[in-house]
């Protein structure tokens, strides 16, 4: 048995358990939340390729250029558009468009609980595996295209809890730093929860 055959074993496992949503306020209780918002749904695809040491999560780095969330690491996707059948949907378009992963390679696994991030968008994880292939970074979204290891993204153990103040208050989040790459926020609290249903 090869080391990615186990570990995609352990993500079809991790799948089939229930859980609950998850937040950007999951460690911020007392966050006032603005009255009356909407939520916007949106899809991001957590996809796991083949690497040199078993699979590896294909993850960007936002380019500085744009309005929300510049330079952050951020799974491809996006908010779910008229033109897309659910969140499953728009995350493979966005992929395609920001990374250029052709939706036809690509296995669905399933999905995580939702997440609602501070920006107001409802997000559902949609984790998955592809083939290897050269991405292609959309430039106006996307600066660049990286891999961080199966082993790394879901030990529990590689995530710790930091701080900084936002709008007046202190704000909790999970970070899970691979190299010179600061994964943190949503990005990190998504992958924080498919790590607890890893087996160790």
């Amino acid at each position: 048995m090869s080391l990615a055959g186990d570990q995609e074993r352990a993500l079809r496992r991790a799948l089939l358990e229930d859980g609950q949503p998850s937040s950007d306020f999951d460690l911020n209780p007392g966050t006032l939340l603005p009255e009356g918002r909407k939520l916007r749904p949106a899809g991001v695809l957590a996809v796991f390729m083949p690497g040199p040491d078993g699979l590896e999560l294909l993850l960007t780095k936002r380019s500085s250029r744009l309005k929300h969330h510049p330079g952050q690491i951020a799974f491809p996707g996006g908010k779910v558009d008229p033109v897309d059948d659910g969140p499953v949907a728009a995350a493979l378009r966005e992929a395609r468009e920001e990374v250029g992963l052709f939706p036809e390679t690509v296995e669905i696994l399933g999905t995580l609980p939702t997440h609602e991030t501070v920006t107001g968008f409802v997000v559902t994880p949609v984790v998955a595996l592809a083939p290897c292939f050269d991405p292609v970074a959309e430039p106006g979204e996307v600066a660049e295209v990286f891999r961080v290891p199966f082993a790394h993204v879901t030990n529990p153990a590689r995530y710790h809890i930091e701080g900084r103040r936002w709008r007046g208050q202190r704000r909790l989040y999970y970070t899970a730093p691979y190299g010179p790459y600061y994964i943190w926020g949503a990005t990190a609290r998504m992958l924080r929860a498919l790590a607890g249903r890893i087996d160790p």
